[in-house]
């Protein structure tokens, strides 16, 4: 996550920057060159030359000349001729909306969670357990010029996020003290909580009173609430996020607000 206020056009976002992939995950450099091609792409968002290309993701030419061919040859990379340079088509776009309109948990709860943001006039977060992070499945960003600001897809601690927090929660205070035993409770920021003992005893207050809160632990300024649910035999957490400033008093009503959302979902589904 950024560490400071990011300033843009008529608003100001608290935003999280891309995070490593969850720990025991396998890199496999084909597919990361690939992904890192279109990830430059909607970084500096323009046609780039092959040089370009190799030297913003540090793929070797020959390598990225390769890996460029074979794209084009998909459909998924146009050429110019002048410049001479490439741009991505719209094949990657229609392909990963045709599969994110028939996702199994965000099509579902996508329309509680804009309610949610709407009553608490906060950034909303679908996540869940991948390995031993978080992945943010769905966020829904707060109306206000200032709000905590983040992305589908990107990977959060465990310890130090407020879902990472309720997740942990959802397990036996037996198997969370033996995971909690087994991580490094690295510190994100001065408030992160490092001390195991201290964490095992927040979590477990927190699962009794019933939902969980992290105040600056994983953004500096940054609070969240957050609550589990168990939906298909999957375990997910939806999060409220937001500076300080707001969140310090509302902490309880954005609680309740989490609540009845997170019951509602878990009512809607067993009907489903």
């Amino acid at each position: 996550m950024n560490n400071e206020l990011d300033v843009q056009p008529a608003e100001q976002v608290i935003s999280a920057e891309p995070s490593p992939p969850a720990v025991g995950g396998v890199a496999v450099t084909a597919v990361g060159r690939v992904l890192d091609i279109f990830e430059a792409f909607q970084k500096v968002q323009k046609p780039l030359s092959l040089t370009d290309l190799a030297e913003l993701t540090s793929i070797p030419k020959s390598s990225c000349h390769a890996i460029v061919a074979t794209l084009i040859s998909r459909g998924y990379l146009y050429s110019l001729s002048r410049p001479r340079a490439l741009y991505p088509t719209r094949r990657f776009f229609d392909i990963a909306s045709d599969i994110h309109a028939h996702d199994p948990f965000v099509e579902h709860v996508m329309p509680m969670l804009e309610r949610l943001r709407d009553a608490s006039r906060e950034t909303v977060i679908l996540g869940k357990r991948q390995g031993d992070a978080v992945i943010y499945l769905q966020v829904v960003e707060g109306p206000h010029s200032i709000r905590y600001s983040a992305k589908p897809g990107q990977f959060k601690p465990l310890h130090s996020s407020s879902i990472g927090k309720a997740l942990m929660g959802s397990l036996k205070e037996a198997e969370l003290r033996t995971q909690l035993a087994a991580r490094e409770l690295t510190p994100v920021t001065s408030a992160t909580i490092t001390d195991h003992e201290a964490l095992v005893t927040d979590i477990l207050e927190s699962r009794r009173r019933g939902y969980f809160v992290t105040r600056g632990e994983n953004v500096p300024d940054v609070w969240a609430v957050s609550a589990f649910l168990n939906v298909q035999s999957e375990t997910l957490a939806v999060a409220i996020a937001g500076p300080r400033h707001r969140m310090e008093n509302n902490v309880v009503e954005c609680a309740q607000l989490l609540l009845a959302t997170c019951s509602f979902i878990s009512r809607q589904w067993a009907r489903s």
